[in-house]
């Protein structure tokens, strides 16, 4: 008897720490669908290469970046903005809180060229 108990009060526990996090994760994609960009920018990608070598923000102003992919399979990573952006997700509202460059790589194995196709984001 005390088994079943234990196990219902552990259930109960799983199920009420799932609802839980699952509110707290739309709270803050709610959030920052709230932010109101005030420039945006668009990386283009064709095989093996960015339209652009640089790409500059600014401070603490509301950008959308916005991704583009003219040809073959790509997306973009770019960890210290926290922006991994792709066909299915191809844009997103951010705000650069620290200056600096920024490195920006495909997200998608591409082929051959996967590991030269790199960028710089320059936040000034």
């Amino acid at each position: 008897m005390k088994k079943i108990l234990a196990f219902m009060l552990t259930l109960t526990f799983l199920l009420a720490i799932s609802a839980c996090s699952s509110g707290t994760e739309s709270n803050n994609n709610a959030e920052e669908n709230k932010i109101v960009p005030e420039t945006e920018l668009v990386i283009t990608a064709t095989n093996y290469q960015f339209d652009q070598n640089e790409y500059h923000l600014k401070k603490d102003v509301p950008v959308k970046i916005t991704f583009k992919n003219d040809e073959g399979n790509h997306g973009i990573l770019i960890p210290g903005l926290k922006v991994q952006l792709d066909g299915k997700n191809d844009s997103k509202v951010i705000v650069p809180t620290k200056s600096g460059e920024y490195e920006m790589s495909c997200a998608i194995m591409c082929g051959t060229g996967h590991g030269t196709m790199t960028a710089k984001i320059i936040v000034d």
